[in-house]
């Protein structure tokens, strides 16, 4: 029988996520592949359950995930644009985050989301890998003139990885500014991460090629990657709310 699921849509610099309140679903994972396919659902990187102040996070494949920076800030604006903040906590797949609004202009918020003490240690083939809640492979180049969307594919495979990883590819255009790639586990070439940035600046950091703060440029827009004085990691970005609407769902 057909259901009519309400859905809120919003982005963080181009990676999109669709929000569905309530939990469980009978079947998340078909849901999010439903709904996520840009040709006949709505579109989106991941689908987010919303349950209260808790998320349940899928992607694109129906996989499911830990932590989204860009998607929890696009949670936090819906949050925060029914009236809650300035300090938002979300609990997610990979603990409680606490994200503040720093201002909002019209539809867009920005938050500062703390993301803990981040650890990196040496990948395969050179990487870095970074902890940051979801895997982060982190590979470090001159340049993006290559394939990197089929190398991304495979490192995400990697026999490293038994649960597959999410990789980018970092460009150091100077000790504050960092321009990346994305191949994220599950969704494949997106426009931006913001656990992927994060973990870009603090790969590139612990290279001894950057310091804080860092600008990350992700080809859906910029970032900004701040250490505490307590040594926690802070990002820094956007979050726009597109649309409201129903998706017609026959699971």
């Amino acid at each position: 029988m057909e259901k009519a699921i309400k859905f809120t849509k919003a982005h963080g610099c181009g990676n999109d996520f669709l929000i569905v309140e309530g939990w469980p679903h009978p079947d998340p994972a078909a849901l999010a592949i439903a709904i996520c396919d840009r040709h006949t659902g709505v579109g989106a990187d991941g689908l987010y359950f919303l349950d209260d102040h808790t998320v349940h996070l899928y992607n694109s494949d129906g996989s499911p995930a830990r932590l989204s920076g860009n998607g929890t800030r696009c949670v936090a604006a819906k949050l925060a644009a029914a009236g809650e903040g300035p300090v938002i906590r979300i609990e997610t797949g990979a603990g409680p985050r606490e994200l503040r609004l720093t201002s909002r202009t019209g539809d867009v918020f920005h938050f500062a989301m703390n993301l803990g003490h981040v650890s990196t240690t040496s990948g395969p083939e050179g990487s870095f890998d970074v902890a940051i809640g979801n895997p982060q492979c982190i590979s470090l180049v001159d340049s993006f003139d290559f394939d990197w969307k089929r190398r991304g594919a495979e490192l995400e495979c990697h026999p490293h990885y038994p649960d597959r990883t999410n990789v980018e590819f970092v460009r150091v255009i100077d000790p504050h500014r960092i321009e990346i790639r994305i191949w994220e586990r599950g969704a494949g070439w997106t426009l931006s991460s913001g656990t992927g940035a994060t973990a870009s600046a603090v790969a590139a950091v612990h290279a001894g090629q950057a310091d804080y703060p860092v600008t990350v440029v992700t080809e859906g827009g910029e970032l900004s990657v701040v250490e505490s004085e307590g040594g926690e990691i802070v990002l820094n970005g956007p979050a726009e709310l597109i649309a409201d609407g129903l998706f017609y769902s026959s699971d």
